[in-house]
């Protein structure tokens, strides 16, 4: 069973720094995406980064400069460094895993992923 679930998430100061974590399990036995996404009530989710079974990562506008996603060695865990946070990156953050594939462009629409996490939540206060 395909299952993932965030930590790290809090409170912090503009331009500050905080990482998130992601525990995976059930998908490494094939081709697979890990993401992070995020919501802000009454917003549209937005996806921001990925990485995939090849290690190939990818980035929306959003993430990038700013944020870094990786992985540890296991591929059991996922990470979210995030760096130069700003007041409107205060949402809460989910991560989600797609089997059998890989993170194709379809990926920031979070289309096809298996399992989503419950989400960790991060302010950030000006």
């Amino acid at each position: 069973q395909v299952s993932v679930m965030e930590s790290g998430g809090g409170s912090v100061q503009s331009g500050g720094s905080l990482r998130l974590s992601c525990a995976a399990s059930g998908h490494t036995y094939s081709n697979y995406c890990l993401a992070w996404f995020r919501q802000v009530p009454g917003r549209e989710r937005e996806g921001l980064a990925a990485v995939d079974s090849d290690g190939d990562t990818f980035y929306e506008d959003s993430a990038k400069g700013r944020f870094t996603i990786s992985q540890d060695e296991s591929k059991n865990t996922l990470f979210l460094q995030m760096d130069g946070l700003k007041p409107e990156d205060t949402a809460m953050y989910y991560c989600a895993v797609r089997i059998h594939d890989y993170c194709t462009t379809t990926w920031s629409q979070g289309l096809y992923f298996r399992a989503w996490g419950r989400g960790t939540r991060v302010t950030v206060s000006s």
